[in-house]
């Protein structure tokens, strides 16, 4: 099910990627990762709520969006972007992070700009703000000696305005101080029940922002992003927040 909200067209393709088009730019946030864009993801549990596998190499993403070393697929980046795209990635993204057979950010043949978790820019005409993305070390999303699975400085979320519509995409983050606060028409957040904040976590923060539209991704990809989408558009929706499921 394609999307649409105040003149854009949204897709969820899996995992972490999403389609955002308006009238003269597309923008992917996250794309890539588990095979959920070459055709090759398959669900842990049958007949989970996420997109299915595509081989998907549509190449027209004018900005690419990258939150950090987790979901940075060098592969899923050359899946989405088209020649004279542009990579918006965390200053922090480092392949040596990485088990995986990654392209050096620096090494893609696209114009590179690296962001930190506080910063504004405008690309092709496209405002974009970043916003922090990390665990609180307080939570319960840690590691077995306490340290937070996603530390802070790992990566961030990204606020980017299309055609005039602001869509925050959360990274994988905890509900943090402040993102209340932003100014989202469209919010994209995690869903999952662990690594980053959970459908109930989200569902608060949904209610505290008052977007126009709630939009849930990243979850069921495997089993430990499992969530209960169902579960959370009741939710969201018994609290006045519209919400819509991208699931196909």
């Amino acid at each position: 099910m394609t999307v649409r909200h105040d003149g854009l067209t949204v897709d969820w393709l899996g995992y972490a990627t999403l389609r955002i088009e308006g009238d003269d730019t597309v923008v992917y946030f996250d794309p890539g990762r588990y095979g959920t864009l070459t055709g090759e993801w398959e669900p842990d549990t049958p007949g989970v709520g996420h997109p299915p596998a595509q081989d998907y190499d549509a190449q027209d993403g004018d900005i690419v969006c990258v939150t950090h070393i987790h979901h940075y697929d060098s592969d899923g980046v050359e899946r989405v972007a088209s020649e004279d795209a542009t990579v918006v990635a965390f200053e922090g993204i480092d392949v040596a992070d990485s088990d995986r057979d990654l392209t050096p950010i620096d090494d893609l043949p696209y114009e590179v700009v690296e962001v930190g978790m506080e910063d504004e820019l405008v690309v092709d005409d496209v405002p974009i703000m970043t916003v922090p993305a990390y665990n609180d070390p307080d939570g319960k999303n840690v590691n077995e000696d306490g340290t937070p699975i996603h530390p802070e400085g790992i990566g961030c979320g990204f606020v980017a305005s299309v055609d005039d519509t602001n869509v925050f995409w959360t990274g994988d983050s905890d509900a943090l101080d402040g993102h209340e606060e932003l100014d989202a028409s469209l919010f994209v957040p995690s869903i999952s029940q662990s690594y980053t904040m959970d459908r109930h976590d989200a569902a608060d923060l949904a209610e505290a922002m008052d977007p126009d539209l709630v939009l849930p991704i990243h979850y069921n990809t495997f089993e430990a992003l499992e969530g209960d989408s169902g579960a959370f558009a009741q939710d969201v929706a018994r609290r006045g927040v519209p919400v819509v499921l991208d699931e196909r």
